[in-house]
C-alpha cells in the first residue's frame, strides 16, 4: 500500500487481513488488534483515509476485539433488510463530529442513492381513517424523523393475551402498557398487543412512548386519529408525560411536513406556540393526552 500511495484505502474485510509477525489465525484478537494498528499507522502518517469493513455478530456488534473500536477514528454502522429498499449508515463513534447520525439511502438499480426527506420516506404509505396508526417526532443524532407508530388490538385464543413489539423495544412496550392498565384503566389483560414502527426503522428513544401509547388507545378504543396531527413525548409510571430533548426541531420538522397539531409535554410547550400553521398542545398527562387525540 505504501508504494502504490493510494488516495484511498478500503480494506475488506479486517477479518481476512494478518500480519506474518503474529502466529495466531486471520481473524483473531491478536491478529485484528496488530492489523489495526498498523492501518492506523499508515493513515495517520500519510494523511490517507482508511476504510476497514468489519463482520458483526448476531447481535449486530462488531465481531473482534473492542479495541478495534478505541483504534479508528469513527465507527459508521451498514443497517436494512431485504424487506425494505432503504438503507441506514448510522455513526455510533465519530471523532471529528457527532455521534448517532444517520444518513438514508434507498438502493436502486443503480447503487445506492441519498433520501432527501426520510419522513416522507417512512409516512409515504401511511393509510387515513385507520385505527391503531399515528406520527411521532424522533430524533436520530442531530436529525428529526417523523415516522409512523402501529398497534393492533386484538382479543387473544390464548389465557393470557401476547405482547410483540417490531421496531421498538419490548420491555418498555410492555411498561406502557402496564400504564394503560393502572393509570387509564384500559383492560388488556384479555388482549393481544402489537407494537410495529412501520417502514423498518429502529426507535430506541423515550420520546415515542406517547405514540406508542397513542397507536393503542386508538387501536383499543377503534378510533382513529387525524391523520395530520402528531405525538412525542417520555410518559413516567404514574403516567405524567415528560418533556424531551430538541422539542422545537422536533416541532419545525412536523409544521414543514404540514401536520396541522401537535401534542408534546407541557414542558416543551414554551417558546413554540409562534409556529406559523401549526397549533401546539402541551399535556402533563395521558388523561390530557387522550382527551385531545380522540
Amino acid at each position: 500500500i505504501e508504494r502504490l500511495t493510494p488516495d484511498v484505502v478500503i480494506v475488506d474485510s479486517i477479518q481476512t487481513v494478518f500480519s506474518e509477525k503474529i502466529e495466531s489465525a486471520p481473524g483473531s484478537v491478536s491478529q485484528v488488534r496488530e492489523v489495526a494498528g498498523q492501518f492506523m499507522i499508515f493513515a495517520k502518517g500519510t494523511s490517507t483515509p482508511v476504510f476497514l469493513i468489519g463482520h458483526v455478530t448476531k447481535d449486530g456488534a462488531i465481531a473482534g476485539p473492542k479495541a478495534l473500536e478505541h483504534i479508528v477514528d469513527t465507527v459508521l454502522y451498514f443497517e436494512g433488510d431485504r424487506h425494505h429498499n432503504h438503507r441506514i449508515i448510522r455513526a455510533t463513534k465519530n471523532r471529528f463530529g457527532a455521534a448517532n447520525e444517520i444518513g438514508i439511502f434507498e438502493m436502486t438499480n443503480e447503487g445506492l442513492t441519498p433520501v432527501g426527506n426520510p419522513s416522507e420516506v417512512f409516512l409515504q404509505e401511511r393509510p387515513e381513517g385507520a385505527s391503531g396508526s399515528v406520527v411521532t417526532v424522533c430524533m436520530e443524532g442531530t436529525r428529526p424523523m417523523l415516522v409512523e407508530v402501529q398497534a393492533l388490538v386484538s382479543g387473544t385464543k390464548f389465557g393470557t393475551g401476547r405482547r410483540m413489539a417490531q421496531g421498538f423495544d419490548y420491555n418498555r412496550t410492555s411498561l406502557l402498557i402496564a400504564v394503560l392498565e393502572k393509570k387509564l384503566g384500559f383492560q388488556l389483560a384479555g388482549d393481544d398487543v402489537f407494537v410495529n414502527i412501520a417502514g423498518g426503522l429502529e426507535v430506541d428513544e423515550p420520546a415515542a412512548d406517547l405514540g406508542v401509547i397513542a397507536a393503542i388507545a386508538s387501536s383499543f378504543r377503534n378510533l382513529a386519529i387525524p391523520p395530520d396531527t402528531a405525538v412525542f413525548g417520555e410518559v413516567g409510571l404514574t403516567g405524567e408525560v415528560r418533556g424531551v430533548l430538541q422539542a422545537q426541531t422536533r416541532a419545525r420538522e412536523a409544521q414543514t411536513l404540514g401536520f396541522k397539531k401537535l401534542i408534546l409535554p407541557a414542558s416543551n410547550k414554551k417558546g413554540l406556540e409562534k409556529l406559523l400553521g401549526i397549533r401546539v398542545v402541551g399535556v402533563r398527562n395521558l388523561e390530557e393526552a387522550l382527551d385531545e387525540l380522540f
